[in-house]
């Protein structure tokens, strides 16, 4: 101890000793030392003599938790390089400016028809009262006092933009009863009563344009609404969301194909819609949202509220709304987060094929040397299992737009079925499943959140939305050359179609316009046959135009890039179900193979009886004799009875399409007609 300073060393946390300073002992070297030297004004401060690390740092610059929390956050900036010379647009307009054009954009989405006013907008949380400014950063004529002012005019709606899913999560896990983080990350949510699409109550407006150029009546999915009653909905939908606190706001993009992208903007009251659509359209980068500007066309989902089941062609309180000429969808009565998707689908089925380009629902994956393969086919027929092939990259699942730059995905992400799924069945999906997923009306454990797949109390049809990034062989960006193959599926519960045939021109359009497929029998007592399904162009429900619009369009596009159409029977062989047994994957994937390689293509074929397919005598791996059905039926009157029986389901269920007239285009033609089954 000298002139008042004492020092003292702590090891291991022991009892403190007194250290001569003259007679300096050696430091003890361990990585728990801490050394402290009083100074003369009695304050501790770190020793410079080596012992320890020395970790301190300014104090942080907070008064209060707020402002520690405004520290944490760092201000996002564009991220997507700029080339030379496409910057100075924006260089021009300052932040500020740029978000109060932003806003006035989306108040006149918000507007209403019928008051002079739109909503007054602001930015941001209204939980978050230090981002709410004291004025609306919309300038216009919110403030004119008018005869139809109400309390409305004098409240704010909070405009969530864009938000990340990180920032979703936060607002569905608070906000949002029935949103749970699972065990692998993702965000499992509640679609209320509906648990699926309704396709009764979705309506289109009839005018004078849709007249003539939808498909209507029979086997059409289009039920027809006026213009009036359309504005009704869209009425009480606007009302109910600027009745709202806050209201999220996505603005996206619709076709990877730059040339034929379509602006779309989702105004929602629910986080789990917003993330949906975030997974489900084509994420903008931070530049492309500086130059949205006015959407092409506009989702109002206002699911919570049911419309006016006393409104003019109401027959529920849900009600699907589309209005081709002002370029908006109203959803009232459901929650169900498909109907969004399937609403854009049919609108692209509408504007697509006005730009001579074929909107397509199906599958599509490309292999190594470019060559790409569509895949259509209804539920159970294999199409997620096998466009999914990890030697090909993955162009999208669902919907497609083939135009003369190639094909190329509708949408940014993947909605996939998840009832029983299990990681060795689907394991890109399985592994999909993760933070950013959306997870529907799945059950889940109460303790450790892990999913039970298996457990369908909430609904058979549990489902999961992701980006499509999350599958590790997609191909980004989603854009592929022409198709060299189409490949029609179907799960022939009869068993008396082949295994693969291959198409000519005018059966590719027959057989694409029947969309096949067949359902096992039932548990009820006393249905043992299988069940036909049709379903025009592989998707009717979503369809616009008349199914033989979209196969001319087919043709047409095989014919002028040389595209070779087959039909793969993934169901039955030997009998019908109950009697034959399902034709194994693994000679289906040979047969997959087979078609991309381009062997299938110099095979030796004949001709089968009644549909007239050419079927191949042999392909390397499979069977020889499964190839021709009828090899494998001990009972060949059975077969040949059951052959018939298929063949005149098909007839009946073309009767639809005999006749029909496109404006003034003319009738189906005879070609087509002649490549149906025959007998």
């Amino acid at each position: 101890m000298e002139g008042g300073k004492a020092e003292f060393s702590f090891a291991n946390g022991g009892v403190p000793a007194v250290v001569s300073p003259r007679g300096r002992l050696p430091p003890i070297q361990t990585s728990r030392s801490i050394s402290f030297k009083k100074t003369k004004d009695g304050e501790d401060r770190d020793g410079d003599d080596g012992i320890c690390h020395d970790d301190s740092t300014p104090p942080v610059k907070a008064q209060t938790i707020d402002e520690l929390h405004s520290l944490q956050k760092k201000r996002s900036a564009p991220t997507t390089p700029v080339k030379d010379g496409q910057g100075a647009p924006f260089a021009t307009i300052s932040d500020e400016e740029r978000q109060r054009l932003q806003l006035q954009s989306i108040s006149a989405s918000l507007a209403s028809l019928t008051r002079e006013t739109g909503p007054k907008l602001v930015r941001g949380d209204p939980a978050r009262k230090a981002d709410t400014p004291k004025i609306s950063a919309v300038d216009h004529h919110y403030f004119t006092p008018t005869i139809s002012v109400s309390d409305s005019a004098l409240k704010f709606t909070h405009v969530l933009y864009n938000l990340s899913p990180a920032e979703l999560y936060e607002q569905a896990i608070k906000y949002e009863k029935g949103s749970f983080i699972t065990s692998t990350g993702a965000l499992a949510t509640l679609s209320g009563a509906k648990t699926g699409r309704a396709p009764r109550d979705k309506r289109v407006v009839f005018d004078e344009t849709t007249a003539e150029e939808l498909w209507w009546g029979k086997g059409s999915p289009n039920i027809e609404m006026d213009e009036h009653t359309f504005l009704v909905n869209r009425e009480r939908a606007v009302d109910y969301l600027n009745s709202l606190d806050k209201v999220f706001v996505n603005d996206q993009f619709l076709n990877w194909d730059p040339v034929h992208r379509i602006k779309v903007r989702i105004v929602s009251a629910r986080a789990y819609h917003s993330l949906f659509m975030h997974n489900m359209c084509i994420r903008p980068t931070p530049e492309e949202l500086e130059n949205f500007s006015t959407p092409d066309f506009t989702i109002y989902n206002a699911g919570q509220f049911p419309c006016n089941r006393y409104t003019h062609y109401m027959t529920s309180s849900t009600s699907v709304d589309l209005n081709l000429a002002r370029k908006e969808m109203v959803i009232l009565g459901t929650q169900y987060a498909g109907e969004m998707k399937k609403g854009l689908f049919s609108l692209m089925h509408y504007l697509m094929p006005k730009r001579q380009i074929l909107s397509l629902h199906s599958g599509c994956n490309m292999g190594k040397d470019g060559d790409v393969a569509l895949f259509f086919g209804l539920s159970g027929t294999g199409k997620t299992t096998l466009s999914t092939d990890h030697n090909r990259l993955l162009i999208g699942d669902d919907e497609h737009c083939w135009s003369d730059n190639g094909v190329s995905n509708i949408e940014g992400g993947c909605y996939a079925k998840c009832i029983d799924l299990s990681k060795e069945k689907e394991p890109d999906i399985w592994n999909a499943i993760k933070f950013g997923t959306v997870l529907e009306n799945v059950v889940l454990e109460e303790h450790t959140r892990e999913v039970d797949y298996s457990d369908k109390s909430v609904t058979e049809n549990t489902r999961a939305a992701y980006p499509i990034e999350f599958i590790p062989n997609a191909k980004i960006p989603c854009v592929g050359p022409h198709p060299r193959n189409v490949i029609l599926l179907a799960c022939d519960a009869f068993g008396v179609l082949p295994p693969v045939s291959k198409l000519s021109l005018s059966q590719t359009m027959y057989h694409f316009i029947s969309g096949y497929t067949a359902l096992v029998a039932g548990t009820e007592e006393g249905v043992k046959e299988p069940q036909a399904t049709f379903s025009a162009c592989f998707g009717a429900a979503f369809i616009m135009l008349h199914p033989t619009r979209y196969a001319a369009m087919l043709a047409e596009k095989m014919q002028r890039y040389g595209a070779t159409g087959w039909l793969v029977n993934t169901g039955w062989s030997g009998g019908r179900y109950g009697v034959g047994s399902r034709i194994k994957l693994a000679y289906t994937r040979k047969i997959i193979d087979a078609i991309h390689s381009g062997s299938l293509l110099t095979a030796n074929y004949k001709k089968t009886e009644v549909f007239g397919l050419d079927i191949p005598t042999e392909i390397e791996g499979v069977p020889s004799e499964i190839l021709d059905p009828m090899n494998t039926w001990q009972d060949k009157a059975a077969y040949r009875e059951t052959l018939l029986k298929l063949a005149g389901l098909f007839r009946k269920n073309f009767e639809v399409f005999v006749n029909y007239k496109i404006g003034k285009e003319g009738s189906l033609t005879e070609e087509i007609l002649a490549a149906g089954p025959s007998f």
